[in-house]
């Protein structure tokens, strides 16, 4: 079983930042592929940012590109997510995710076998 769990969430303003991490309890980690998803009030799960296991390929969703950078630190089994200049549309349940996998990263949460429990993300105007 791979559990996972997030931390770093919380109340910002918007301009604000906030750094997520996501702890993977389970050894290869390096072998996974890494995303992060977010789930707005009342509205679907939108794909976030996915890294491949070796990092060397960032994927981004058109709303966070430039603003948002996913990385990974496999000697940690950590995976994290700087959030830069957020915006209240930014305001979600935010969930890292993980896919046992040599493919590369994928966009849609259907690809992804574990999920953590979430953390939220409040930005105020």
């Amino acid at each position: 079983q791979v559990q996972l769990v997030e931390s770093g969430g919380g109340l910002v303003q918007a301009g604000g930042s906030l750094r997520l991490s996501c702890v993977v309890f389970r050894r290869a980690f390096s072998q996974y592929v890494m995303a992060w998803f977010r789930q707005p009030p009342g509205k679907e799960r939108e794909f976030v940012a996915a890294i491949s296991w070796n990092g060397a390929s960032l994927y981004y969703g058109d709303s966070v590109k430039g603003r948002f950078t996913i990385s990974r630190d496999n000697a940690k089994n950590t995976l994290s997510l700087r959030m830069n200049s957020l915006k209240p549309e930014d305001t979600a349940v935010y969930y890292c995710a993980a896919r046992a996998t040599a493919a590369p990263p994928s966009y849609s949460d259907y690809d992804y076998e574990y999920w953590g429990q979430g953390t939220q993300v409040t930005v105020s105007s």
